[in-house]
């Protein structure tokens, strides 16, 4: 077992981090602040240390040291809640009804989307009732790329911005199972959001929040740009700024999935891989390099160096969050090597973990964080341990024998060290798996089986192209000086950064080839659809603790603990599926200018889509597949229309034929009925079947803006139909018929602005 006295900062961060936890899952709706409840826990644990060390025993200390992690719990908590933008009193979110103007900063790099750009403002000051007053707050607008006749600039870090309207409350899943974009808004500290158009802003100048993450933004764009000019492979480039710079919104939808697929997203993204590799390519080189002067001064200078070297790559590279968490870890463990200090990896990874979490307790609830930590933590702890188990190295190193050919004894000699090199490329991706796949499951709904082939190769590689490409921007800025100086030599010192780009390009293309081969030899290695609730991936975690408790304790409760978890997460599952199994269901689903109902039976799902066109991958993709990986649903039914499907439907059509030939589907009333549920699908004017029988209906959808006054209504379908707005509706219809249907007496639902309506049948129908 892990002696604690080697990372003490592991009680410490857990300890931290479970205060966090405390107050995201119980503490919001706290009113008073937590601080002075922190203070008075620090105070009395102090006392008591004081107290303990006059009384000295084992249970004494071991009260003292419980006493103090609760205090650094509640730290944590009152951490927190101080972080809470929401809470502050001169927050948005108390005004936000009544503002008319406000004035914000641009806060971030703007993600280019394919018809619009996203990114965050922070508001200073807002106008309420025609008087300016300060305000803070963060709003996540969307801005359109293109306007009839022109192109819409992008934002930048640190415009200023004069924004009319009202930011509206960021909304949260619009159909069951969906990611929820409204909670991780928050986690950002981001509680509104709002669709701005060209002439409803106005950039009042430049004055960002911070000059220096403005300097690192501009400067990562500069290199930005020298990527684009010596690697004109369109996803080369992609690939290639993603690796070095952490720019990714040029790569394409296959070549995402396919990294997906193969376990190798992680390469994409710049984070503590290209940070480790350039700290170890310099110890290398100063090892290699004779350096004057006393030991203790060599070692300064290193570290200097190493600092230097990291935080230039972070500022760079636009100090990125991921960037930064390893930044910071490798800052500590230079600073324990200068000073001669014991340096252990895990106390140096919980000490990074805890100083980003006191710096920003919200990081606890950031994917990358998670998955960051988790890998290195699981790194630190098992690839050592993983690594004893086979010695390759010896395997080959034993079949050399004096009496072989030199070269044959070479060969021996460096087979064992490729083979010693993929071993330990191998249990280095078992490792970091072990706590990152519970995460991945979770998050992504999916695991590949495939990442041990596809980073036994692409890891080396795309290594290399790092520092391939590391070298060409150091290059390029060799030979932007050089010409200032010396401008007739230009064109030919160009040739050297077009050569860097030239090597740099086709590393690329052997990584990208190499992982599409990976994903076309083994398609189907990539376990899909998976549910984790929040418990159950808690439950994992427990079971995966319990068997590493056991492996090194050798202690039967730590196996009998393991075989409880187990027994509770099976439980779990099965009565996730138990309470699926009755449950019939009718949604009305929200997919933007798309009329979609879903019909539940159990895990038995069947889709209408009311429109002429069936819906693209995408929209299955992000609106209807979370819900049906929610439901372990290995298949489901796609309906374009009426036709095939097998729910009873009959079309109602109005007396004149022209009309029915005219209208798609042919007619502007369809009736269903469902295990006995009635459906009534509204997709025209009503006005001329007024003399036609009572059609009575539980749910009335109202599709393609259709007219249908309140006295219609109730007389076809009666006074107590529940009317649906699907998202075919357009906003100026929904407000007007809302309002003159809630004169009537009706409670419509608009599944653009509420999200999807779920209508649950009772038991038994």
């Amino acid at each position: 077992m892990l002696p604690w006295s080697i990372a003490p900062f592991l009680r410490l961060a857990a300890a931290f981090m479970l205060g966090v936890a405390g107050y995201l899952y119980l503490g919001q709706g706290w009113a008073g602040s937590a601080a002075p409840w922190a203070l008075g826990l620090v105070g009395l644990y102090v006392l008591a240390w004081f107290y303990s060390q006059r009384q000295r025993g084992p249970a004494a200390t071991d009260a003292v040291g419980l006493l103090g992690l609760v205090a650094v719990a509640a730290l944590g908590f009152a951490r927190t809640q101080a972080s809470t933008e929401s809470r502050r009193p001169d927050h948005i979110g108390h005004v936000v009804p009544r503002i008319e103007y406000y004035r914000a900063v641009v806060d971030e790099a703007p993600v280019v989307r394919p018809a619009t750009f996203a990114t965050t403002l922070r508001v200073t000051a807002v106008r309420v009732a025609g008087r300016w007053q300060e305000a803070t707050g963060g709003v996540r607008i969307s801005v359109p790329r293109y306007e009839p006749g022109a192109a819409v600039p992008a934002p930048h870090y640190g415009e200023q911005w004069l924004v009319r309207g009202t930011p509206e409350a960021s909304r949260g899943p619009a159909n069951p199972g969906e990611f929820d974009y409204r909670q991780y808004l928050r986690y950002h500290q981001i509680y509104f959001s709002q669709f701005v158009h060209p002439g409803q802003y106005q950039v009042l100048g430049y004055a960002p929040r911070s000059l220096l993450v403005a300097a690192s933004q501009r400067a990562a764009g500069q290199l930005d740009s020298v990527f684009r000019r010596y690697v004109p492979g369109r996803r080369e480039y992609a690939i290639g700024t993603a690796l070095v710079l952490g720019f990714k919104d040029d790569i394409d939808k296959g070549t995402r999935q396919a990294y997906a697929d193969t376990g190798t997203t992680h390469i994409m993204a710049v984070s503590g891989l290209q940070v480790g590799l350039l700290f170890a390519a310099l110890q290398w080189l100063l090892a290699r390099v004779p350096l004057g002067g006393s030991v203790a001064r060599r070692r300064l200078l290193t570290a200097g160096l190493g600092l230097g070297l990291i935080w230039s790559y972070a500022l760079l590279t636009g100090l990125s969050a991921s960037v930064l968490r390893a930044t910071v870890m490798f800052t500590l463990v230079i600073i324990g090597q200068a000073f001669e200090r014991q340096s252990n990896s895990l106390n140096t990874l919980c000490a990074a973990a805890f100083l980003l979490l006191l710096y920003n307790p919200y990081l606890l609830c950031d994917v990358g964080f998670q998955l960051s930590f988790g890998a290195v933590l699981s790194i630190i702890y098992g690839q050592p341990r993983l690594a004893r188990l086979l010695d390759a190295r010896s395997f080959f190193l034993e079949r050399r024998r004096s009496y072989q050919p030199h070269w044959v004894q070479k060969s021996w000699g460096a087979a064992a060290t490729l083979a010693d090199a993929a071993w330990q490329l191998t249990v280095l991706s078992l490792a970091a798996q072990v706590v990152t796949f519970p995460l991945g499951l979770y998050y992504f709904h999916q695991f590949p089986l495939s990442f041990l082939l596809s980073n036994l190769f692409a890891v080396p590689i795309s290594s290399l192209a790092v520092y391939v490409g590391v070298a060409l921007l150091a290059v390029k800025g060799l030979v932007a000086l050089l010409a200032l100086g010396l401008p007739a030599l230009a064109p030919w010192l160009d040739y050297l950064p077009r050569a860097g780009g030239w090597v740099f390009e086709k590393l690329i293309w052997l990584f990208n080839e190499y992982i599409f081969w990976v994903g076309r030899l083994l398609p189907g290695a990539v376990v899909g659809g998976v549910h984790l609730s929040q418990g159950q991936t808690l439950l994992i975690y427990l079971l995966i603790g319990s068997m590493v408790a056991f492996v090194a304790s050798r202690r039967l409760a730590w196996a009998g603990a393991a075989v409880a978890v187990l027994a509770a997460y099976s439980g779990s599952r099965v009565a996730e599926a138990r309470a699926v199994a009755p449950r019939r269901e009718l949604v009305v689903y929200s997919i933007p200018h798309r009329s979609v109902l879903g019909f539940w039976q159990g895990a038995a799902p069947e889709f209408v889509t009311l429109d002429s066109l069936p819906l693209s991958e995408t929209e299955r993709t992000y609106r209807l597949l979370p819900s049906l990986i929610q439901r372990r649903t290995p298949r489901a039914r796609y309906c374009v229309g009426w036709r095939g499907s097998q729910v009873p439907a009959r079309a109602v059509a109005p007396p004149d034929s022209a009309e029915a030939a005219r209208r798609y589907p042919p007619a502007p009333l369809v009736l269903a009925r469902w295990h006995g549920l009635r459906v009534a699908v509204v997709s025209g004017t009503l006005r001329r079947l007024a003399g036609a029988a009572a059609y009575p209906a539980d749910v009335v959808v109202l599709r393609r803006n259709a007219y249908l006054p309140p006295g219609a209504l109730a007389a076809h379908f009666g006074p107590r139909a529940q009317v649906v707005f699907d998202a075919s509706c357009q906003r100026w219809y929904v407000a007007r018929q809302d309002s003159t249907l809630r004169a009537a007496g009706f409670r419509p639902w608009d599944v653009s602005r509420r999200g999807a309506y779920v209508r649950a049948l009772p038991a038994g129908q």
